[in-house]
């Protein structure tokens, strides 16, 4: 029983750790240039 218990956690662990890199490296979320970037002068820089 224990040794289910184990594999279970071990496969929701790597498939947390997997979205997790998945999510920071590779899902590049498209930032808008107009809110702060370009020349209109919003002064967060």
């Amino acid at each position: 029983m224990n040794t289910i218990i184990q594999n279970i956690l071990v496969v929701i662990a790597i498939v947390l750790a997997l979205a997790f890199i998945v999510k920071k490296f590779f899902w590049k979320t498209t930032k808008s240039k107009k809110a702060c970037g370009g020349d209109d002068g919003c002064g967060c820089h």
